[in-house]
């Protein structure tokens, strides 16, 4: 029996294991219940200082919310909760990453974003987003639909538990990019 789980510990720890979607922040490019594919072991080789391809500009990724976002709360017992979530890559480690008149704009070039709903966004200034740390953002910009890079500022990617490109529930396929 217990030969039995070592694979699967092994497979869901190191190689990629399943996300459920919860909220709206990534409508209408997922929606609550969607079910995802995560990768984990991008995480596992950038730990190991190894090259890995991940992230990409445009990637879902699926990480903690940063300790000092409005997702982050303290539990009854005094521990800090930093539930995962799930937004889209637009800016990496190096690039400078502006939000004017209502477009992002990464190093100095507006970004075509298809998956993105229409809504306001307002004027940020340019931020180049340092080493170790990825610009996120909900594709559904929507007035206070996203809580994301805009409100925390870049994430970590030691908080990133892995990629999640490929839906498998209820319309199974590739998520847009």
């Amino acid at each position: 029996m217990l030969g039995a789980l070592l694979p699967v510990y092994l497979l869901t720890t190191f190689v990629g294991t399943l996300a459920r979607v919860d909220g709206d922040s990534m409508n209408d490019t997922l929606h609550t219940g969607d079910l995802l594919l995560l990768l984990k072991y991008p995480r596992w080789l950038r730990a190991a200082h190894l090259p890995t391809p991940y992230p990409r500009r445009g990637d879902l990724l699926i990480f903690k919310a940063p300790v000092d976002s409005p997702y982050s709360f303290e539990t009854v017992w005094g521990v800090r909760h930093r539930p995962y979530n799930v937004k889209r890559a637009l800016a990496l480690a190096g690039d400078t990453v502006a939000i004017q008149d209502g477009r992002v704009v990464i190093n100095g070039k507006v970004l075509a974003e298809s998956y993105a709903s229409e809504g306001f966004l307002r004027d940020q200034p340019a931020l180049r987003v340092p080493p170790g740390k990825v610009w996120v953002m909900g594709d559904n910009r929507r007035l206070g639909s996203s809580l994301d890079s805009r409100v925390y500022g870049p994430v970590d990617l030691r908080d990133v538990a892995g990629v999640s490109n490929l839906r498998l529930w209820p319309r199974p396929g590739l998520v847009p990019r």
